[in-house]
């Protein structure tokens, strides 16, 4: 349940308890308004006791005048205390917004980088449930529900009957509402569960359609997702079928009770011991009284729904609260320090990586070579601190690399991955990794990859549109285009991956140049390859097998066939 604002103390709040905590005026002014509007919501009641019990009697026009009026502007006052808390409420949820709406990318992205995907996926998702549920009429429910007492206090004192029968019925609609979140909330909670499967395996297969279609695989995966569909429309009709049974059950007795009040006050009136004017006003006052008790029910799945992504929200921030980083000035240098490097894949028995030892000076350029799953992209992740599970020191110039804020280090750092990925923009905006663009910046990363002519070959040149994920370019395109983003700000730490994969004879004339003029300036490089020549321009090569280290060493000692099935000594430094 969301916690109140007011009954939980600093220490024992949440990180996003304690921000809905900031709304404390905000509450007190929904509670205020919420106050006045139940408060002249006696006043229909008040205007039936007065029309039956002394207008009819007098024959005052007058008077029924002067009622009218004041009556008129009680429920012009309601209107306003209404609009004015529906307005605040608007506003604490746009507000939230703003407030999380940082944090909750950081903790989405940062669940993502550590392969919680379907937590990440859905934390916006329900930023948004909590955001709409506070802003819609549900939340009046729970500022409407403490003024039933008051309702039933009233009628107690028109007659004690009428406040019995009216207890009894306020109790046996909360029972209804107890058993309405005993009976639904694990069906419910099933139910959103596996519509969010459903929706997070369709998104990941619409992602690789290309590959579906051409290889015939749409209706295999379609029967799977009819599969998790189904699944989830199973869960949501047993959770509805049973909310409407109690929701029609309540409206039967919300009926009886309105009908059994008028019936009681009429007997009332025969028996001499209460005015017609009371009869009427009662049975307005009883239909007020449980008013927020069948509201909270009618609103009861919003609430559930919102409660549980309250839940994984808090458990989300909770997992990857904000981290504290110290302030380093200056570039790194790029010396690099691994020493017992163990790197672990959650549900995986062996290791992707184990007894990682080694030393990569500044300026070094370190070719790493090794059969595919001997764990090169997996150490390069390393390097970078974007590997989720790892053990042992990872130091950039003798500090963890964890320890480096992004928007400090991330300039510094050059990464060309293997999977490629752009993003939707121009190329001057890839490039320069969405940040400001710097034009020579830009022109100058794209000539050392190698690819300026080509951009300017392009109707717009820098400012052409690549689409999403580069899908107006080929693939050899995209790679040099990475590169230059790779590239972008000269950085000391270059990282690539199969750089060469899709390069035709000049893309790869163009990346050897490229490390050449990287490495006349002193920058750090870890390059992946499988092409032999590339490992004439490095300093030293790195063979890896089985997620160790093979042979470490300079590129004249290295071994002429690499023994991968022979595990060579180690050289570290």
């Amino acid at each position: 349940m969301i916690p109140p604002l007011n009954d939980i103390s600093f220490s024992q709040r949440s990180e996003l308890a304690a921000t809905l905590a900031k709304f404390k005026r905000e509450a007190w002014g929904v509670g205020l308004f919420s106050m006045v509007s139940n408060l002249l919501m006696l006043a229909p009641s008040l205007y039936m006791l007065q029309i039956y019990d002394r207008v009819l009697v007098s024959q005052s026009e007058l008077t029924l005048l002067a009622l009218s009026a004041i009556t008129l502007f009680f429920f012009a006052s309601i209107a306003f205390a209404e609009w004015a808390r529906s307005r605040l409420l608007v506003r604490v949820g746009m507000r939230l917004g703003e407030l999380l709406n940082q944090r909750v990318f950081a903790a989405s992205f940062e669940a993502r980088l550590k392969r919680s995907g379907s937590a990440a996926s859905g934390a916006f998702a329900d930023l948004n449930n909590i955001r709409q549920f506070l802003t819609a009429s549900g939340a009046f429910a729970f500022f409407d529900a403490p003024w039933t007492p008051i309702y039933l206090a009233v009628l107690f004192l028109l007659h004690p009957l009428l406040g019995a029968i009216s207890l009894l019925g306020v109790i046996g609609l909360g029972i209804l509402a107890w058993q309405n979140d005993r009976l639904t909330q694990q069906p419910t909670q099933l139910a959103l569960e596996a519509q969010a499967q459903a929706g997070y395996y369709l998104h990941n297969k619409l992602r690789n359609a290309e590959v579906v279609e051409a290889m015939g695989m749409a209706e295999g995966l379609r029967q799977r997702l009819l599969g998790r569909h189904q699944n989830y429309l199973d869960l949501n009709g047993k959770a509805q079928d049973q909310a409407t049974r109690i929701k029609s059950l309540t409206k039967f007795v919300r009926y009886s009770l309105q009908s059994l009040v008028l019936g009681a006050g009429a007997l009332l009136v025969i028996d001499g011991s209460l005015s017609a004017g009371a009869m009427v006003a009662a049975s307005l006052l009883m239909g007020r009284a449980v008013a927020p008790v069948e509201q909270l029910i009618g609103t009861w799945r919003a609430f559930v729904s919102a409660r549980a992504a309250f839940g994984r929200l808090e458990s989300l921030l909770a997992a990857y609260p904000e981290r504290a980083f110290n302030i380093f000035h200056g570039a790194p240098r790029g010396q690099l320090h691994l020493q017992d490097v163990l790197a672990t894949v959650p549900g995986r028995a062996q290791p992707v990586l184990q007894d990682i030892s080694l030393d990569i000076a500044a300026g070094e350029v370190v070719a790493i070579v090794g059969p595919s799953g001997s764990g090169k992209s997996s150490l390069l992740r390393v390097v970078l601190g974007v590997w989720p599970d790892v053990t042992g020191q990872v130091l950039l110039d003798g500090e963890p690399v964890g320890a480096w804020p992004r928007s400090e280090l991330g300039p510094c750092i050059g990464y060309l991955p293997q999977d490629v990925q752009l993003f939707e923009g121009n190329v001057a905006e890839n490039i320069a990794r969405f940040g400001e663009v710097d034009s020579p910046q830009v022109i100058r990363a794209a000539q050392l990859a190698g690819v300026h002519e080509m951009v300017l070959r392009f109707p717009r040149g820098y400012n052409t549109l690549i689409g999403q994920g580069g899908s107006h370019l080929s693939g050899g395109m995209r790679q040099r285009i990475a590169l230059a983003r790779a590239l972008y700000g000269e950085p000391n730490l270059v990282v690539l991956d199969e750089p060469n994969a899709n390069l035709d004879d000049a893309g790869e004339q163009a990346l050897s140049d490229a490390i050449q003029a990287l490495k006349a300036q002193g920058k750090t490089i870890l390059l992946v390859t499988h092409r032999k020549h590339i490992l004439g321009i490095s300093d030293r090569v790195l063979m890896m097998n089985d997620g160790q280290i093979q042979w470490y060493g300079k590129r004249q000692e290295m071994p002429p066939e690499p023994r991968y099935h022979g595990v060579l000594r180690p050289v570290v430094g």
